[in-house]
């Protein structure tokens, strides 16, 4: 019978966050697959656990995620974990969890510290629908394509970002959603200094040409608000267009403010509005 392979959130910076269950899990499992066995060692050792450590990474994850499986379907059980947060998010873990799905071998997930779900609940923006977008790519030219894929994306949109490239990513975020999209700058979460900012992406943008970007950062974007929808019918917004016209505006005007209120088009008001005073003067108005 094959064993089992634990996914353990690990703490984004506050050890107390740490739970009991993952504690035990890790005391209970035959070895640990880590990201960095380095960083991995010292969350161990300041809760006294003693375990075998190999390594698994965005760079030998081909190689040892082939060796785990085989230790699991030996029937040893391990525990994944990575630097912060939870495995298999934004993570080379996804790979070994698809593997062991390939195989029947059992994974269970241990919940804990996931930076992108603290930075949304503390961002003040729409929590109901978003989408995780992760790290940008450092290619300005995929970067800009990705950035521009989601223009038309009414959902919150979360991003990870470095400090060194957190000027860059904001320039950019700033030219294709506009200055004025509303942006929560969450940094060093659950550290000493940690910092939650909430204001546009032009202001984000324009404080950090002169100060400098420090700690780990979780950019969370607002989505494009929805057009909203027409209340009323095109035919009720014409006759509005109209009853302006008989008080004296001009077409034109009267097209614009009839749009603004109901939220149709106002070119088609225009067109509809002219069309119908044609046909019930039997003649030509002249364009206003």
């Amino acid at each position: 019978m094959s064993g089992t392979l634990y996914l353990v959130a690990t703490p984004i910076g506050n050890l107390g966050d740490f739970s009991p269950r993952a504690v035990e899990t890790l005391e209970a499992v035959d070895f640990i697959a880590a990201e960095d066995t380095r960083v991995s060692v010292k969350l161990l050792n300041h809760f006294q656990i003693k375990k075998p450590l190999v390594s698994y990474h965005e760079h030998n994850h081909a190689t040892a995620g082939q060796a785990i499986l085989a230790r699991l379907l030996a029937g040893e059980s391990c525990a994944l974990v990575t630097d912060a947060g939870t495995p298999a998010i934004s993570d080379p873990g996804e790979d070994l969890v698809r593997l062991c799905g390939e195989h029947d071998v059992a994974v269970l997930s241990i919940p804990g510290c996931c930076a992108a779900v603290n930075a949304l609940a503390v961002s003040g923006l729409p929590t109901g629908r978003f989408t995780f977008e992760g790290f940008l790519t450092v290619n300005k030219k995929s970067r800009r394509e990705r950035l521009e894929s989601l223009k038309g994306e009414e959902r919150t949109m979360i991003f990870h970002e470095a400090p060194h490239k957190l000027r860059t990513t904001l320039a950019d975020l700033c030219a294709v959603f506009g200055p004025e999209r509303r942006i929560t700058l969450c940094r060093e979460l659950t550290k000493l200094h940690e910092e939650t900012w909430r204001t546009t992406l032009g202001e984000a943008a324009a404080h950090y040409e002169t100060n400098t970007p420090r700690g780990e950062y979780v950019l969370v974007v607002a989505g494009r608000e929805r057009t909203r929808e027409a209340t009323v019918t095109l035919a009720q917004g014409t006759a509005q267009v109209l009853a302006l016209l008989a008080q004296g505006a001009r077409l034109k005007e009267a097209a614009r403010e009839v749009a603004e209120q109901t939220g149709l088009s106002k070119n088609e008001l225009y067109a509809a509005a002219l069309e119908q005073e044609r046909q019930e003067s039997g003649g030509y108005r002249k364009k206003s």
